[in-house]
This record gives C-alpha cells, structure tokens and sequence, in this order.
C-alpha cells in the first residue's frame, strides 16, 4: 500500500520539479504569501501519533517551528495560520479530547507569541464535545487570541454541518469568526476502502465535499453569514460535483448571473478554498470557473508539501499574475485586513 508520506513526497517532487521550471516561480521579494493551510503539532502529540500509528505519523517525527519557517522562507511566505490535520484529537474519549485540544492551542499561541507576525493561530475544538468546544472557542479567542478555527471535515459519523452543532456554528457566528475545514477519512472509509488506494487518494477530498454539502443542506450555511468558511484542498471534488449539487443552477445562464442570496451557488461562492495539493490546471481553472479566483487562498499543506512547491505549480496553472497575486496575499487580507501589520 501507498503511504500517505510516499504519495506526498512524490507529488511534492513533481510540484517542485514545476517549480525549478516556472522563471515566474520565485518568491516575492518581501516575501508576504499568506500560507493558510499549515499544520502543527505540539511534541506531546507528536509523540502521542508515534504512538497510536496514526496516518502520516512518520512525516511529523522531524517536524520544528524553525524547519517550518525555513519552508517558508524559501517559498516567501511571511505568515502562516497553523492547524491541525488528521488525526485531529477525537479518539472516541471527551475527556482526551478537551485535554488535548487545550494543550495544543496552548501550544499554537506560544508559536504565535514566540515567532511574532510569523503564525496565527486556528484553533482546535474539542468536538463533538458542544458545551466543551463553547468553553474553548471562549478561551481560545479571548485569551488566546486566535483568529479563527481549524476543524475536519467530519467527526467519524458527523459533518460540520450536523443539527447537534449547532450552537458552536452560531457562537461562531456571533463572533464573525474564519472557520478553516480540512478534510479526513469518515468512520466509514478509513484506511485503505479501495484495496491498495490510500485513504488521501480519494476519502480526504471527497469528504471535504461531504463537509460543504452538509453545510448547504442543513441550511447552516444560511444561519451563518457572519461565518468565513475556508474549504481546503481546492473545495476537494465539488467543482466536479457542481452538476448535482447545483441542479438547475449549474445552467450556463445562472452560473452568468448574480446567485439569490442563500441559494446554493450563492454560498458556494462565498466559500474559500485553498490550493493546497490542488495546484493542477485542471483543478485551479475548474475551481477558477466555479466560485472566481477572488475565493481561493494560498495554502501548502505543511509539513506534507512546501510553500516554494505549491507557489511554483500555481504559476503553471493558467492563472494570471493578478490573479496569483490575489491568491497569494490579497484575497485573505480582505478578511484579516491587519493579519501581517
């Protein structure tokens, strides 16, 4: 079986190998990308992955702060929001879980505090712990001050837009807060469900669609406006799934027009959508023509891709030097207008 390390570290070659090509592939020379999908961990749960085995454990064993700035650095990125990825902290016990998501949010703030205008921090809720994850969100934003939330896709049989959520999306919602999703493998899926397909080939980008469908369909979508919701991985398979998810309005003459307020394609285009492992022409230009170039955010991937990688397949994927620059710095300013101030 492919591990998920192997897969990443081929498909960073061949974005790298895209790079070294790409004359428009250097960095800028302030270095201000804003890279917003770039995970951490803290030692203990680094330790704790060794442990349990977990997906894509190995990759972690050599992760620090000061190589990831160096990742950075070398792709001109000046500041990352940090989350987490999979395994995420839900083992099935709540009491791990709200232990674990204090620690690492402990953890991501002295990143923050300790490499200043480098991180910001996204922080990790205790879910599907809803009274827990209120507490945290409160500690998280007033103490901690995070600038929004990184959270999977799903929480074994739950999508982020299930009813049981509900008071967590609209506390979300009071506060306007960036709320960043990354997808992961449902209880159903995990590990290999296709014989020798790895569970990132396939359940990861689906269930990031999993994700937004349940936000459209529970009309949580609609309830939250205040909400910045952030897909990664270029929305996953939803530019390919438009055609159902849509109906009617995936026609050529709506998807022209100005989308009603709370329809579906209206909420798909106030969605963003990072590029993270999503650097293909045929996802960009799909992604590009689905919800604008206004929508999608600059993201790596860290430690499972690099900033220098990812900024050097976007300039090979047929996006415009405006549109890059967007990509790359812009449009996520336009939400945190004093992020790198």
């Amino acid at each position: 079986m492919i591990s998920r390390r192997a897969f990443l570290a081929g498909l960073s070659t061949l974005t790298a190998d895209a790079f070294v090509r790409s004359a428009g592939a250097q960095s800028p020379a302030s270095g201000d990308r804003i890279d917003v999908h770039h995970h951490f961990a803290s030692p203990a749960f680094i330790a704790m992955m060794r442990e349990k085995q977990t997906q894509g454990f190995q990759v972690w064993q050599s992760y620090t702060p000061a190589r990831a700035i160096e990742d950075m650095d070398r792709g001109g990125v000046a500041l990352s929001l940090l989350s987490i990825t999979t395994p995420g902290i839900w083992f099935g016990d709540r009491e791990e879980t709200k232990r674990l998501a204090r620690q690492e949010n402990e953890y991501g703030a002295r990143l923050v505090a300790d490499h200043r205008r480098r991180f910001g921090l996204l922080a990790v809720l205790p879910l599907p712990d809803v009274d827990a994850s209120l507490r945290e969100i409160e500690f998280a934003f007033d103490s901690l001050k995070a600038v929004g939330v990184g959270l999977l896709s799903n929480w074994k049989d739950k999508w982020i837009g299930d009813s049981s959520f509900t008071p967590v999306l609209d506390e979300l919602n009071r506060r306007k807060s960036f709320v960043y999703t990354h997808g992961a493998a449902p209880g159903c899926c995990g590990g290999s469900f296709v014989p020798g397909v790895p569970e990132i080939t396939v359940e990861y980008n689906t269930d990031v669609s999993r994700a937004i469908v349940s936000l459209l369909a529970s009309g949580a979508a609609d309830r939250t406006p205040n909400v910045t919701y952030a897909l990664s991985h270029g929305g996953g398979t939803i530019t390919a799934l438009a055609g159902r998810v849509l109906g009617a309005e995936a026609s050529a003459q709506r998807l022209a027009a100005t989308p009603v307020v709370n329809s579906r394609l209206y909420h798909l285009r106030r969605f963003y959508y990072d590029t993270a492992i999503s650097t293909s022409p045929i996802q960009m230009q799909a992604l590009k023509s689905l919800v604008g170039s206004s929508q999608i955010l600059f993201g790596t991937d860290y430690p499972f891709g690099s900033a220098a990688a990812t900024a050097g397949a976007l300039r090979q994927s047929g996006l415009g030097e405006n549109e890059l620059r967007d990509i790359d710095r812009n449009n996520i300013l336009r939400i945190f207008p004093g992020l790198i101030s």
